[in-house]
């Protein structure tokens, strides 16, 4: 029998990405000074595959080059080029923020090397390949001491940590590379260019989601975007796919027809997954049936490109069956059904009608999963393409949210994206249909100058309120005093008569 670590996800292995494939170039590398290192239509270059390119955006500053390797979290940015002189107490200057910052291949992984950089001040990253590639043998020029070169292309993968990385960066090969190091290193100034468009289209954005019904990393990103995809509506059309594996081709199947992998998978070896991390109790078998399911909904209710009733099975599912005891529950299953407005008979009868679980035959909707998959490339669960482009760092509402609106022609956009799209906070501004938070429809704001001047007249006004009000209560309680002593004033002076006509007389005999 197979270990079942065998099955793993190929995503946990680096597999090569060609940006120029038929997934459509995303991202633009320019030059822009000095003018004898432009180039017609740019410089070839890879994306890294964590971060997050500003979609539809451009990044345009100057750079400087490190050298250094960024390996060390302590970044010194008082070094490098090109040089900058002391100023008037000796102290050289840090690069002057926003930059772009070039550092050499080699040394450590390039999440640690774009993550330092980040944290020194970095806009982006240009990450220069130290070794030649072999099909660049011709142009390239290997460093002194090294008689070979590389067959495959270097990847910018993530480490598994690269969620933090918030900038976007590039690896520009070594024959690119160098021209411009050396450009830096003889303190000329250089100012490039990285931008990211994706595919447009005069039609609906066509945006895809790759997952799993285990897949955690997604989890905020599917309860969520259910609003956005309605408002988007038919401007924009949604496929889910359900990332299942191929038991034949992993091996689950022997070849005296028998299913090698057990629990892993269903109809007799052929469609299987793997149990996930924090889970146990939930079988392979479990995960693809719950595939199957929601292939189904989609079937049933998606052919509108929006699938209201998908999105809210997935949020309910989320909210009450995604752990172990209730993943499988059958109670839990029809809350489900109930609470989004699912047909259970409709989806049960697809189930069956593509071809079951249980029997060693092909299930028709499991296997376009996976002709699916093949087509697409996606090795990493999830993964996310708008157009048919792959689209970097991590699955967020704020981050698919502006890619789908990137995705429309220049003044073709509908109206939510040009409300939202430039939102500090898109997901309200869907939500609520307003802008709160910046952004051309937002409400109208009160600069910093005008509120402290605003501020400063209100505290004056009642500054001044107070004032009054306090001389007024004094005066108010002199009167109250001087009243007093009036009433009083004219008691005295009876007492005082009093005494002189009631005095004692001596006769008396008392004080003689």
């Amino acid at each position: 029998m197979l270990n079942r670590f065998q099955l793993l996800p190929i995503s946990l292995f680096i597999a090569l990405w060609d940006e120029t494939s038929a997934l459509g170039v995303t991202s633009r590398l320019q030059v822009h000074i000095p003018k004898s290192l432009s180039r017609d239509g740019g410089y070839e270059h890879r994306e890294a595959l964590f971060g997050v390119p500003p979609y539809g955006g451009s990044i345009q500053q100057t750079v400087y080059y490190a050298d250094q390797t960024l390996c060390q979290s302590t970044v010194d940015t008082t070094i490098g080029f090109p040089e900058r002189k002391p100023d008037s107490d000796g102290v050289i200057p840090s690069w002057p923020a926003p930059y772009i910052l070039m550092v050499d291949r080699g040394g450590c992984t390039f999440v640690q090397k774009v993550r330092n950089a980040q944290r020194s001040g970095a806009a982006g990253v240009i990450i220069a390949d130290s070794k030649c590639l072999c099909s660049f043998e011709d142009v390239c020029t290997p460093e002194a001491g090294q008689n070979f070169c590389e067959n495959e292309e270097p990847v910018m993968a993530d480490d598994g940590s690269g969620s933090d990385i918030s900038i976007p960066s590039f690896l520009m090969f070594k024959q690119d590379a160098d021209p411009l190091r050396e450009a830096l290193k003889n303190n000329q100034a250089v100012r490039v260019e990285m931008a990211w468009k994706l595919p447009s289209t005069n039609n609906a954005v066509e945006y895809d989601l790759f997952t799993t019904p285990t897949d955690q990393v997604s989890r905020h990103f599917q309860d969520q975007f259910r609003t956005a995809a309605v408002a988007l509506g038919e401007h924009a059309k949604f496929t889910p796919h359900m990332y299942i594996y191929d038991g034949i081709i992993a091996g689950c199947q022997g070849f005296d027809g028998e299913n090698e992998c057990g629990d892993m998978c269903t109809n007799n070896g052929r469609y299987c997954a793997t149990e996930p991390d924090g889970f146990y109790g939930i079988t392979g078998a479990d995960i693809v049936k719950e595939s199957l399911r929601r292939a189904c909904i989609w079937s049933v209710y998606g052919g509108d490109g929006v699938g209201l009733e998908w999105w809210t099975y997935v949020e309910e599912f989320l909210f009450r069956c995604n752990t172990a005891d209730y993943f499988s529950s059958e109670d839990c299953l029809k809350d489900v059904y109930t609470n989004s407005n699912v047909d259970a008979k409709q989806v049960e009868e697809c189930m069956l009608d593509s071809g079951g679980l249980d029997d060693d035959e092909a299930n028709t909707l499991l296997e376009s999963q996976l002709a699916e998959r093949e087509v697409s490339g996606a090795v990493i669960i999830p993964s996310m393409f708008v157009n048919g482009a792959t689209i970097r760092g991590a699955l967020t509402f704020s981050t698919i949210f502006k890619a789908v609106c990137a995705g429309f022609e220049v003044d073709k956009e509908p109206k939510v994206c040009k409300m939202c799209a430039n939102c500090n906070d898109e997901f309200h501004c869907v939500t609520d249909g307003i802008c709160k938070t910046g952004g051309p429809d937002a409400p109208p704001s009160v600069s910093v100058p005008l509120f402290g001047v605003s501020l400063l007249v209100i505290v004056f006004f009642f500054g001044c309120i107070g004032a009054i009000q306090y001389q007024r209560s004094q005066n108010q309680m002199r009167e109250q005093v001087k009243g007093i002593m009036a009433e009083y004033m004219p008691l005295d002076k009876k007492s005082a008569n009093l005494d002189t006509s009631v005095g004692l007389e001596d006769t008396d005999g008392e004080f003689s």
